[in-house]
């Protein structure tokens, strides 16, 4: 097993591992509930850890967690409302119409 990193809190452990592991990196999060022991061991100390099981695919796992935490940012209107779309989304919130292909 490998560390890959820490997380600021337990949703955000939880959320990254399951991501990493659908998308094929075997991943746990350690440390879940350590944060019980702050004031007792420095805070940083207590923060959930995510640890890849096979060494092997650190790189990925760095990679797709990169990608996880830095999505994509663009500027659209909706071919179907004429809704302008800001943000990593690919489907507009307002009549549901898809992000028009790249010209």
């Amino acid at each position: 097993m490998k560390r890959l990193t820490t997380a600021p809190n337990l949703a955000l452990a939880t959320l990254w591992a399951d991501l990493l592991s659908h998308a094929g990196v075997a991943t746990t999060v350690q440390r879940a509930y350590a944060s019980s022991i702050a004031g007792q061991v420095p805070p940083d100390q207590t923060l959930p850890e995510l640890w890849i099981d096979d060494e092997d695919q650190i790189h990925k796992a760095r990679q797709l967690l990169h990608d996880l935490r830095h999505p994509v940012h663009r500027v659209w209107a909706c071919p179907g409302c004429h809704e302008v779309i800001d943000g990593p989304f690919e489907q507009c919130w307002n009549c549901g119409h898809a992000m028009p292909p790249p010209p």
